[in-house]
């Protein structure tokens, strides 16, 4: 899609001109009389009477053509600038954020021309993504769905019978459900700034240790190595002690899933000191990596490396929670990644 040259209708352009043009009307009224006024009074003033008629012929002529040069001047560097952006609020306000306003460098107004291109590329982008969530939101309930449907179906006309293992299919598919709903809500309710948290003091240790522990069969089965290191043992931090675990487990299982047998995966901390004293966290493993084309979007909701979408298991949501969470505890979460060597996430608290 091109984005360099508005298209507004023709009659909208009049309209906008229109107040243009008796503003300039006005400016160039009142000029046209002071340089004929002044004229007036040189002529008369050092030549006499004799070249009245010199002053009635020629001055406005003169001063018309340096109307029309003056005139045509503003109207190039005032009046159809901002035309323009009047227009593109215009179509903006009828639902139409594909408008652009054509940047001119040597134009007064392009930096305010080019904030306003980034910010309709901004608002495009946002309305994008609601509309891609919506869509992510239906492919991902409609699986589950038919599937507890279809088991239910099959058990009502005799296909399949009620025994316990077609019982605990349904039940783990409206288990996958409910995490997805409890996704969702944790995560807007972290985008709107109004996610509850309980901040304890506690030993940084003993929540890496727990994390090790808790992935650590995982980890066996796949072959990857799975550790912790601390600088200091007793460091601490002040946080939601449940949602940062969150947080850390979501980076954690991530990186199982895309790192093969033989891998390392290490979770290291260490207390920083910049601005303020902080506490930085690293998630590292030797998986596949990402793409340096997919980096910007990895925390975007519903996000995944694998399009084809075959790990069911994992909602798509993991990082955006984790971002957010991250950022309501008013800290920063980045990523570096390189593909074949392996993923970083660097957080800050």
């Amino acid at each position: 899609m091109n984005h360099s040259h508005p298209n507004f209708p023709p009659s909208r352009r009049g309209r906008r001109f229109v107040p243009f043009g008796f503003f300039f009307f006005s400016i160039f009224s009142i000029f046209f009389g002071g340089v004929a006024a002044i004229l007036y009074w040189a002529f008369t003033e050092y030549a006499g009477f004799r070249n009245i008629w010199l002053l009635i012929c020629a001055a406005p002529v003169a001063v018309m053509v340096l109307a029309a040069f003056t005139m045509f001047t503003m109207y190039a560097r005032f009046g159809k600038p901002l035309g323009d952006l009047f227009n593109a609020i215009d179509s903006v306000a009828e639902g139409n954020l594909s408008v652009r306003v054509r940047e001119n460098k040597s134009d007064m107004f392009s930096e305010l021309v080019k904030r306003f291109n980034k910010m309709l590329e901004e608002l495009e982008r946002a309305d994008q993504q609601r509309r891609n969530l919506t869509a992510d939101v239906a492919h991902e309930l409609r699986t589950p769905l038919h599937i507890i449907q279809g088991n239910l179906e099959g058990v009502l006309d005799g296909v399949y019978e009620a025994t316990p293992e077609h019982i605990n299919n349904t039940l783990d598919e409206t288990k996958l459900l409910a995490r997805l709903v409890d996704d969702l809500q944790v995560l807007s309710l972290a985008e709107a700034g109004q996610l509850p948290l309980h901040p304890t003091r506690f030993l940084l240790a003993d929540l890496m240790q727990d994390l090790t522990s808790s992935f650590s069969a995982q980890a066996r089965a796949q072959g990857v190595g799975l550790n912790f290191t601390l600088a200091d043992p007793n460091l601490e931090i002040t946080a939601d002690h449940d949602r940062i675990n969150q947080v850390l487990s979501n980076l954690v299982a991530n990186a199982l899933r895309y790192t093969p047998s033989g891998g390392k995966i290490s979770l290291e901390a260490e207390s920083v000191t910049g601005g303020e004293r902080s506490v930085r966290i690293r998630v590292k493993d030797t998986g596949v990596g990402i793409a340096s084309a997919d980096l910007p979007f990895i925390f975007d909701r519903f996000w995944r490396a694998d399009k084809s979408r075959t790990h069911r298991s994992n909602s798509g949501l993991g990082l955006a929670i984790s971002k957010q969470l991250i950022l309501a505890h008013k800290g920063t979460i980045e990523v570096e990644s390189e593909v074949g060597k392996g993923t970083m996430f660097v957080i800050d608290l």
